[in-house]
């Protein structure tokens, strides 16, 4: 069975603030049903007087080697300084250091601001930026770290432990967006209840910041569960998926970096990994993500009894026993939360008959 919209029936959680309008488009016009919570957005610095210290500090320095981790704060930090004064110092001290970026998105910032870079990360990580200069040599530099928003203490002690002086300048930080504190909450919900099929993350801190209030409401760990089941995590890239790493959960991460190719990787994995087609005695059925169709007829499950359905699509045919059926509820089980769940599958489903009753036995698909 095919549709017009690969997206048709899944329900996908956004989590980015800036460009979130455009990724929610592109997913709404492949027929997903998005849930928009914003965690974490980027506010520049503004008139800063630590931004204009620590910028004088870098150009009096003159640093050895200077390391660009993201094109919005290459460009917030040289919009910065040409409203201090201090542009054409600034551009005069970068020309002198040894320029290396993190990624294209950054190489492009510095070439834009008429610089050149001597080397990029393999892996776009501040890391692999990092593994060249201690590779060359560190011992009795100076280098001079933008930093993207929240100090990336590691990376830091690594260079200053080989013996290198780190100057850092911190040109936009990350701040909770208006309404966090209850769109949040309610995303955590969503992911612990498996009312999500995806999750897309587009930074690092914003991984960070759902941890944290999955933490103060108590939920972490069913979270984490989730993750690890029912509910897929995507990352934009490998510094945005380190921390879902560092906490058990195993994201899909697209091979390119972008927010194009993200798009694609979700709509590709649920496609081959959450579709699921089969022939029955009332005809041909297919499951995409919260949604059951039946000859035309398209229902939306919610997460018990979408759960108790592919658990007896699942078993094609053969008889699941009710303790079966409870162990595959997302949630509480026991026979009356398997009574309810069932009661809503079948008041719920194109036809009902599709689940057969099998007397003092369980259920069975009606095939």
């Amino acid at each position: 069975m095919t549709s017009r919209s690969p997206l048709a029936g899944f329900r996908v959680g956004v989590t980015s603030d800036r460009r979130s309008g455009d990724l929610i488009d592109a997913l709404e016009r492949r027929g997903a049903t998005v849930m928009h919570a914003p965690i974490m957005m980027i506010v520049p610095v503004g008139e800063d007087d630590e931004l204009t210290r620590d910028t004088a500090a870098i150009i009096d320095a003159v640093p050895d080697a200077t390391l660009i981790t993201t094109a919005y704060g290459m460009r917030r930090w040289s919009e910065a300084a040409d409203a201090c004064g201090l542009g054409e110092d600034l551009m005069e001290a970068l020309a002198a250091s040894r320029i290396f970026v993190r990624g294209p998105k950054a190489r492009g910032a510095v070439r834009a601001a008429g610089l050149d870079d001597v080397g990029i990360g393999a892996d776009e990580r501040t890391a692999s930026m990092v593994d060249m200069l201690l590779a060359e040599g560190v011992d009795g530099l100076s280098v001079a770290v933008q930093l993207h928003g929240y100090t990336d203490g590691p990376q830091l002690e690594r260079l200053r432990a080989a013996g290198a002086t780190v100057l850092t300048v911190t040109p936009y930080r990350w701040v909770k967006p208006e309404g966090a504190e209850t769109k949040v909450p309610r995303l955590v919900d969503a992911i612990c209840n498996r009312q999500l099929d995806v999750v897309t993350f587009t930074s690092a801190p914003a991984v960070e910041a759902l941890f944290t209030t999955a933490t103060e409401l108590g939920r972490f760990e069913a979270l984490v569960e989730s993750f690890g089941s029912d509910v897929v995590a995507a990352a934009v890239g490998p510094v945005t998926a380190q921390p879902l790493i560092s906490a058990g959960i195993e994201p899909i991460v697209p091979n390119r970096f972008r927010m194009g190719a993200l798009i694609r990787l979700v709509e590709e994995h649920l496609s081959t990994h959450q579709v699921l087609g089969f022939e029955t005695a009332l005809g041909e059925v297919e499951i995409r993500g919260h949604s059951v169709t039946l000859a035309g007829r398209q229902a939306l499950l919610s997460p018990a009894p979408m759960a108790i359905f592919r658990a007896l699509a699942d078993a094609g045919g053969a008889v699941l026993s009710r303790h079966e059926l409870c162990q595959r509820l997302p949630e509480a089980s026991g026979t009356h939360a398997l009574d309810m769940a069932m009661s809503r599958l079948r008041q719920n489903l194109p036809d009902p008959e599709l689940i057969t009753t099998v007397v003092k036995r369980g259920y069975r698909l009606n095939v």
